[in-house]
């Protein structure tokens, strides 16, 4: 196992990855905070498998039953619809709930793009100790911060972080995610 975690996550090209690299702060001790599972996110290699599923022509009311077997058009490929990057695009399932007020919860699985430039309000995931968590970017009264929305876990002021890329997409389960307990 390596003791930096970045150091066997694929790389983003130089000019993609470059503007989420911020100092990081190595000698910050731990905090409690909740973070993403201390197991390495799987990289995304081309070419892509294909996951293509049925996509019906109309949209499901969420209050009136609609039988959409009739109206089945073609078959949607997810990679094309949740990965705008994939050589700078990995996979991160959520561990903790500190997100949870944003709709993101233990298991989820996010999509993460290294070549997006972190900006106020984007859901980022950044390196703290050598330790990936996931924050909001936001404006504060003292700078740039990292904060989670379950209102109890410490701002992290940017500064003392590496922002490592921006969330893009979140899987959210319904029910227990694949190998997790239910």
């Amino acid at each position: 196992m390596h003791s930096d975690p970045a150091a066997a996550l694929p790389s983003a090209p130089a000019a993609a990855a470059s503007p989420a690299r911020l100092t990081p702060s190595t000698d910050r001790a731990l905090s409690s905070l909740a973070c993403l599972p201390a197991g390495l996110p799987v990289a995304l290699r081309l070419p892509l498998s294909v996951c293509r599923c049925p996509l019906a022509l109309e949209a499901i009311p969420a209050g009136f039953p609609s039988p959409a077997d009739d109206y089945i058009e073609a078959r949607i490929d997810l990679n094309r619809e949740l990965i705008a990057s994939p050589l700078s695009t990995a996979l991160m399932r959520v561990c903790g709930d500190a997100m949870a007020a944003d709709g993101i919860v233990d298991g989820d699985l996010l999509v993460i793009d290294r070549s997006q430039s972190p900006r106020p309000g984007r859901l980022v995931v950044a390196l703290e100790g050598g330790v990936f968590i996931l924050r909001r970017l936001c404006r504060g009264a003292a700078g740039l911060q990292l904060e989670a929305s379950d209102g109890c876990t410490p701002s992290v002021p940017v500064e003392q972080v590496e922002i490592w890329g921006v969330v893009t997409q979140a899987v959210h389960h319904l029910v227990a995610a694949p190998g997790m307990r239910a």
